[in-house]
């Protein structure tokens, strides 16, 4: 099943057929522990509706806030020393990679963050910018992994490389993140074989393509949830973004006009273009 929320409403898909979702906002749908069980009874009792417009999606985030988890892929771990090396941060990144506590940090609000269609930023004063695909988690108050979403974590990589305290500059701003497009309701985990890839088009040509499989995740999401939990409360839930795989070449940089595709079967593509 899939969740998206609409300027009509919210709606669950099942078999290609979507059925509105009435009389609870998409708050508190995020809240529920048992989203699976309630989306079934929505489809069993529900007739399908015409009303749904994938032209009219919006981000799928409420008043949550958007976490992320760094370093938990090795291309990233090599990726981060490189960029913070000049900055004597070079090994911070391999001690992270290795350590039991995960890197997490938090990524947006719900007004700095867009969804599939919408236009992602690049900062103004950076000259190194690229976009992060990441399987994105949704966790419930208590704490559950309810849904998955796509997640692109925008970074300003020159920022962050001159000095690893400037992290939340180079990560949070207006346009930072995307979410999208929409939220894949499961009671279990994603298979192992998973990928996630992404296409940047310039121009309307391919600048640049990668993908990665989840089997190079270091670090289990329970865990990356379970730390995030620790002394913290999120009483409408959150979601964690579970880091990237996936590293342009140190010669790209993000331009206005790029356009960025990221795909996770089964969730879908997220679409965005830099503004």
């Amino acid at each position: 099943m899939k969740l998206y929320r609409t300027t009509a409403g919210s709606f669950v898909e099942e078999e290609g057929q979507y059925y509105c979702i009435n009389g609870l906002s998409w708050d508190a749908l995020l809240a529920l522990e048992n989203m699976a069980e309630f989306l079934t009874a929505v489809i069993a009792r529900e007739k399908p509706s015409q009303d749904f417009h994938a032209a009219e999606l919006l981000a799928p985030i409420g008043q949550q806030e958007v976490w992320a988890a760094g370093v938990t892929y090795y291309r990233s771990r090599g990726a981060r020393m490189e960029e913070s090396k000049a900055a004597g941060g070079g090994d911070f990144y391999d001690r992270v990679y290795s350590a039991e506590r995960p890197e997490l940090f938090f990524k947006s609000t719900a007004s700095r963050t867009v969804g599939t269609g919408g236009r992602v930023r690049i900062r103004g004063d950076a000259h190194w910018s690229v976009p992060e695909p990441e399987l994105t988690l949704l966790v419930s108050p208590g704490g559950s992994i309810t849904g998955y979403t796509i997640g692109n974590d925008m970074s300003s990589r020159d920022i962050e490389g001159e000095n690893p305290l400037y992290l939340p500059q180079a990560k949070v701003y207006n346009g930072s993140c995307a979410l999208g497009p929409g939220i894949l309701v499961s009671q279990g985990p994603l298979p192992h074989s998973t990928e996630i890839a992404i296409e940047i088009l310039r121009r309307g040509r391919i600048e640049f393509s990668g993908s990665v499989a989840l089997t190079e995740l270091k670090r289990d999401p329970k865990t990356l949830v379970e730390y995030l939990l620790r002394e913290n409360s999120f009483p409408g839930g959150c979601f964690l973004m579970t880091g990237t795989g996936i590293v342009p070449p140190n010669s790209f940089t993000l331009a206005s006009g790029d356009r960025i595709r990221i795909t996770i079967e089964p969730i879908g593509t997220l679409e965005n273009e830099v503004a």
